[in-house]
């Protein structure tokens, strides 16, 4: 698997490209604001992309769908707690900021444990509310796609209208810091981590595991 990051707009947001390496089919997660540098990619790559993941729909994760989805016809897959904020400029925060926006509705909806299929990639969805109702993190392999859900040593935020901090740390404790301590995290805000450096060092999970 051949991954490549990049961080969008004002609010640093991650886009992750990912592929497999022979036959090209790819997924790009979380389009957060239109950047030319992930069409770039897309084109100088020849990829073939099948899916836009979000990991949740907040507006700073899907202001740049439209545009990935215009030039490669790939399906959009949110969760379906959160599929409504790609609909409503209230439910997706742009409103907020004065900024409001939305997008068509989503091509498919993702559930815990669905196991979704890029070239030769098995990409596994985790349900992980808290930051938002319809938040989930990936796992391919050894890297964990995390979204809003864990960062380097923190979290995401759970102070907006959907969200449940007690909900989103208990999903990272039963179903994250469960996976092998190697497993890298790819956060959708700041820099990459490991699930065994954040069971020791994030103060959210101190004297808890």
């Amino acid at each position: 698997m051949k991954v490549i990051k990049k961080s969008l707009g004002q609010m640093g947001t991650n886009c992750y490209v990912f592929w497999d390496e022979k036959s090209l089919e790819a997924a790009v997660i979380d389009p957060g604001f239109k950047d030319q540098r992930i069409v770039e990619i897309i084109e100088k790559n020849k990829l073939k992309v099948k899916y836009i993941l979000l990991t949740h729909g907040h507006f700073d994760h899907i202001g740049g769908v439209s545009q990935i989805k215009e030039i490669t016809g790939a399906k959009v897959l949110i969760h379906k707690s959160d599929a409504d904020c790609l609909t409503n400029a209230g439910r997706n925060l742009s409103t907020a900021i004065g900024m409001p926006f939305d997008l068509a509705p989503a091509d498919g909806y993702l559930s815990e444990g669905e196991k979704i299929q890029v070239g030769d990639m098995n990409i596994q969805v985790f349900y992980t509310p808290g930051h938002s109702k319809g938040g989930v993190c990936f796992l391919v392999g050894d890297t964990l796609f995390a979204g809003d859900t864990l960062f380097n040593t923190s979290i995401g935020r759970t102070d907006f209208p959907d969200g449940d901090l007690a909900e989103l740390l208990s999903g990272v404790q039963k179903k994250l810091f469960v996976l092998d301590d190697n497993t890298k995290v790819l956060p959708g805000h700041g820099e990459n981590t490991t699930i065994g450096y954040e069971k020791a060092h994030n103060p959210f999970f101190k004297g808890c595991v």
